[in-house]
């Protein structure tokens, strides 16, 4: 009878129509997966086998599976908005239970814990909160630190100018910060105590009678480095350094272009004192052009409020401070999957593994198979407007064959009724 084959179809395209319209329904949604009936025939089985000859008595749905393919990348305002490049899927922690999902539309918590619309944790590896060093192990719910970031005293310097041959030795034998006939040439930089406090360091370039050599003075806030006013004895706390050139105009003395401070300079404002501190002259040069500055670096900063964030490609969430400072607060882990259409779906873009998919696979992004993460960003759907379109018009004409066929068949039984 054709009975039987009929609704069999009709059921099939029936729930091929419900898959559709559900791609159809979450063309829109983040990091939607769309999903494909796939359809197998059905046999009546016998004791003594039915041969090649047997119709076969319809067909069934074998299995809805997703498709997993990459959706497109679409850019947002929002920082903690995160696509994945690739494959991977993101660890969510529901307080122990964990799930998987492409949907990066995350947010903050309360707490500071990055979190999905549905309250679950991202999890990651954690950074130290002072280093800003990523701590490999297991991986755990990431929570974004807001601690001022800690001053950093100075203690290293890089000092590259060009001092100009062509200068004379200055008029005024004794060197004074306060008379500009006493040095050629000057140059400052910002200092850092350990509370963060900044200082004035001002360098001076006095021309030596002895060719190719010049004296170098400091002064700090316009004092002397012991913190007394400043004076030709006590700007480099009695040992001014001469920087000597060779011919070519290249440094040659101190042939490291090293310049130790010790015990350091002398402040009055309640910092750790003396601060050692290291200048470093090696770049700096000698030619017949005007005095130039073209390195002028230090170590050290003041403290910092954390000002924005955003999470580079490797999953590492990158804290940006107000003192111009960055520091790691932690980094994404992603998971991928033997058999990923092997997942359970259990709604709100999410997965969690099943015996079909094996255990998940951890890394950071963009090692072994894993994709790589976008911030400001998300995986739009991967559904084909489109085809799906296409598909409904062709589900819906089986749905109406099949219909024809148990109405032809019905027609056909009439007939044998109506034998007389």
């Amino acid at each position: 009878m054709g009975f039987q084959q009929g609704l069999s179809g009709l059921n099939a395209a029936a729930q091929n129509l419900s898959v559709i319209g559900n791609n159809v329904a979450n063309a829109s949604t983040v990091g939607f997966k769309q999903s494909q009936a796939q359809f197998a025939d059905v046999y009546a089985s016998t004791l003594g086998g039915s041969g090649g000859v047997a119709a076969g008595i319809g067909t069934k749905i074998s299995t809805v599976a997703q498709q997993f393919g990459q959706g497109n990348i679409s850019t947002t305002n929002n920082p903690l908005d995160i696509a994945i490049s690739g494959q991977g899927f993101y660890q969510l922690d529901n307080n122990g239970a964990i799930s998987y999902s492409r949907n990066g539309q995350f947010q903050l918590d309360k707490n500071g814990f990055i979190v999905s619309a549905q309250g679950h944790k991202l999890t990651g590896f954690v950074a130290n909160p002072v280093t800003g060093a990523i701590s490999l192990g297991s991986a755990v719910p990431l929570q974004v630190s807001t601690q001022s970031i800690t001053p950093l005293p100075s203690s290293t310097s890089s000092v590259g100018v060009n001092l100009d041959s062509r200068m004379t030795v200055p008029t005024t034998a004794i060197f004074s910060p306060i008379d500009s006939t006493s040095y050629n040439s000057s140059t400052a930089l910002t200092l850092y105590d350990s509370l963060g406090n900044s200082h004035i360091a001002t360098t001076y370039f006095v021309k030596n009678a002895t060719v190719n050599t010049w004296d170098v003075h400091m002064t700090v806030d316009g004092l002397g480095l012991d913190g007394t006013p400043a004076t030709a004895t006590n700007t480099l706390l009695g040992a001014s350094p001469t920087l000597t050139f060779n011919t070519t105009g290249a440094l040659i003395t101190p042939a490291t272009g090293i310049v130790n401070i010790l015990p350091g300079i002398v402040y009055a404002t309640g910092s750790t004192t003396p601060q050692p501190l290291t200048f470093n002259f090696l770049s700096s040069t000698q030619f017949g052009s005007a005095f130039a500055v073209n390195q002028l670096t230090q170590n050290g900063y003041t403290s910092g409020q954390l000002s924005g964030f955003n999470t580079s490609a490797d999953g590492t969430i990158v804290g940006r401070y107000t003192n111009g400072q960055s520091k790691a607060l932690g980094q994404i882990l992603l998971a991928n999957f033997a058999n990923p259409q092997g997942l359970q779906p259990v709604g709100n873009n999410e997965w969690i593994a099943s015996a079909s998919s094996g255990s998940a696979l951890i890394g950071t992004p963009g090692t072994s198979s894993l994709g790589v993460v976008q911030s400001s960003a998300v995986e739009d759907s991967n559904v084909d407007l489109t085809a799906e379109l296409v598909n409904m018009i062709m589900a819906q004409r089986v749905y109406q064959a099949n219909a024809q066929t148990i109405k032809t068949e019905d027609a056909m039984m009439q007939t044998i009724t109506n034998l007389r």
